[in-house]
């Protein structure tokens, strides 16, 4: 491939990932808020630590149920107008807070939040093979590097708008008027994604094939087999994903708890979450720096779990503010696991990619699940030994990254 195509193919995708990244930088805004919303609701309902942790299970869980259909649904819409729809289901989900915050009722905040994450749901299952399949493989996670550069920075933001407005004095008024704060921001959230929804809509984002490939000389053929679940590195791919999302979710929404645990006060602990954010947005400026062209996909993720794995011991072993900076370092070491997992897994899936992405997604699960197992050893054992339940997560995507990615078929 001669210079001048490549910055030809490189120009035609680069505008649709621009708008793609835009939508990361919502799902970072939307997501990385519930850090903030586990305190927040755990002192204006008086919630344990389980209790408060329904935040993310909720959001997460959908995951879970609606990966399926949003595979199915991404078939009959396209990639563009299924983008599209996710928005308009996030919106109806940030509206739901205002008579949530009315009623006072923590059901129906609960309710909200799985509805976003319906939305997303739909959102994640299309845009995340779209970067994959919009590019050369082998700079995949090079470019869903560049997705979490948007979601991190989103995040961040979004830790310092709603930690300062939801958690500064939250413990010392009423529920009531603790759950009025909530209603400007989503009003403005739901406007912004119905915007965003119509702005996708009608933009010239194009489609792309599930099967399309985009240099012979580089990338081998899809395997050709019945069944998904014949692509032994796709099905390693989802636990991986399930268990990477349960330490992402842990490391970057109990943070803040586990800081007011510790003895920190609301107005130290409330920016805990932005430090793990800080650590992923380091690790994936990383990333682009250095994949592929120092570093493979496969070796940047070994790397990245084994950091973790010591980062884990050392929050385990520490007290005090170096505990919870271990916890929140995990962000750059773990900054390299999701962009390699997605390449990996759908690797050589040909005409099974969009339900192997739906697969991947399903396996979101972890964020709803490790969460709660990880409150109800907060409350039964300790805050500290809590983070324990990292190791053996970890220790698993690291038996993919150096032996059950290699395996494509069973």
């Amino acid at each position: 491939m001669t210079p001048t195509a490549t910055r030809n193919s490189t120009n035609s995708y680069l505008g649709p990932l621009l708008i793609v990244g835009m939508l990361f930088f919502i799902f970072g805004f939307v997501t990385w808020v519930n850090g903030v919303l586990i305190t927040f609701f755990k002192q204006a309902f008086q919630l344990s630590t389980v209790g408060s942790n329904l935040v993310v299970s909720a959001f997460f869980i959908s995951y879970t149920l609606m990966a399926i259909p949003s595979s199915w649904l991404l078939k009959k819409t396209g990639f563009k107008n299924g983008m599209s729809l996710g928005l308009i289901i996030m919106a109806i989900g940030t509206v739901t807070f205002i008579p949530a915050a009315k009623a006072v009722s923590y059901p129906l905040f609960l309710v909200g939040l799985f509805l976003i994450g319906i939305g997303l749901t739909v959102l994640q299952t299309a845009s995340n093979p779209y970067v994959t399949i919009l590019g050369p493989r082998e700079s995949a996670a090079q470019r869903i590097s560049f997705m979490g550069v948007a979601n991190k920075l989103a995040g961040i933001i979004s830790q310092f708008i709603f930690g300062g407005l939801l958690l500064t004095g939250a413990n010392v008024i009423s529920a009531e008027e603790s759950l009025n704060k909530v209603v400007t921001p989503y009003l403005i959230l739901t406007g912004v994604l119905l915007v965003l929804a119509m702005l996708i809509r009608f933009s010239t984002l194009p489609e792309v094939s599930e099967e399309q490939e985009e240099d012979k000389n580089i990338i081998t053929k899809p395997l050709t087999t019945d069944s998904v679940w014949q692509h032994a590195n796709l099905v390693l791919g989802v636990l991986a994903i399930f268990c990477y999302v349960g330490v992402e979710v842990i490391s970057g929404d109990t943070i803040i708890n586990y800081g007011v645990a510790l003895g920190f006060s609301n107005d130290q602990a409330k920016y805990f979450t932005a430090y793990t954010l800080y650590g992923m947005l380091g690790g994936y400026i990383l990333g682009i720096i250095l994949i592929p062209r120092f570093l493979s996909q496969q070796k940047s993720l070994i790397i990245g779990t084994s950091l973790g794995l010591v980062l884990t011991v050392g929050a385990l072993l520490t007290d005090g503010f170096t505990s919870v900076l271990c916890i929140a370092l995990l962000g750059f070491a773990i900054a390299p696991i999701w962009p390699a997992l997605w390449p990996l897994s759908l690797d050589r899936l040909g005409k099974f990619t969009k339900l192997g992405s739906a697969l991947l997604i399903m396996g979101i699960s972890g964020g709803a699940l490790l969460p709660l197992l990880h409150g109800y050893l907060t409350d039964a054992v300790s805050p500290k030994l809590a983070y324990a339940m990292i190791l053996p997560l970890l220790s698993y995507i690291l038996y993919y990254a150096l032996s059950g990615s290699k395996k494509h078929t069973w």
